[in-house]
């Protein structure tokens, strides 16, 4: 199977503008992406998919790989859609720009849920990780998952679920990481339908598959660093860095 990494890129992130060309270290957060997501060796060609000729520049410039977005696009998704649209791919991983800690073992666990024969009948996979302190799951920031027995997707959402009503219960929580492969197919049905209700409430892209009926296959991962969504985010990465 032909295996490429697509990296969505904008500059001109709501809740943090900017957010990858800040500096983490002597690097800005999109090169720790793009450069990380390049070293893990899994894919036959990593690429950053941006709307911004800052971030494009700051790529290339730099020795990367980066495609220019034709359209304004609402998700990462799409952004990456019109990317392969004309590629000859199998397996596409989105791994957003905002994830500069990104590692190899969480995606070749994020990969393998395609082998096999278990594996033909997955559309999506994606990755979550456990939450444990409670500023973080009450946090809308953070987007939180709650799957089925065979580790399939019920349901995302920015509220805290599941809602623990008995408070002697323990749940597990889970955040939704927000690194995706699709096959080539299902990221392009993707595109073709329209922005679902659930999606366009929670503001979670990937609830439109739900919403079509395609439950995304989940992999529990360990803790891979901090994703950058907010200024305080970017203080944690440093310290973390």
């Amino acid at each position: 199977m032909i295996k490429i990494a697509m990296i969505p890129a904008r500059y001109a992130a709501t809740r943090f503008p900017a957010k990858l060309m800040q500096l983490l270290g002597d690097k800005t957060v999109i090169r720790h992406t793009y450069d990380n997501t390049k070293a893990t060796g899994l894919f036959d060609e990593v690429m950053v998919v941006t709307d911004s000729d800052i971030i494009f520049n700051e790529i290339t410039s730099n020795g990367g790989k980066a495609i220019m977005s034709v359209k304004t696009h609402e998700s990462g998704s799409d952004r990456i859609a019109e990317a392969v649209a004309s590629l000859d791919v199998d397996i596409v991983v989105n791994v957003q720009g905002d994830e500069p800690f990104v590692q190899r073992k969480p995606l070749e666990a994020l990969l393998a849920c395609f082998d096999g024969e278990a594996g033909a009948k997955v559309h999506v996979a994606s990755l979550m990780q456990v939450l444990k302190e409670q500023r973080f799951i009450d946090d809308p920031n953070y987007v939180k998952v709650a799957v089925n027995k065979n580790m399939e997707s019920l349901f995302f959402s920015r509220s805290v679920i599941p809602y623990p009503r008995d408070k002697g219960s323990a749940p597990t929580y889970y955040e939704h990481i927000g690194v995706y492969a699709f096959r080539k197919q299902a990221l392009m049905d993707f595109t073709s339908w329209e922005m679902t209700p659930l999606e366009a409430a929670e503001k979670i892209e990937c609830l439109r598959y739900l919403e079509n009926g395609i439950p995304l296959k989940m992999v529990v991962t360990e803790y891979m660093g901090v994703e950058i969504d907010t200024p305080e985010d970017l203080e944690r990465a440093i310290k973390l860095l």
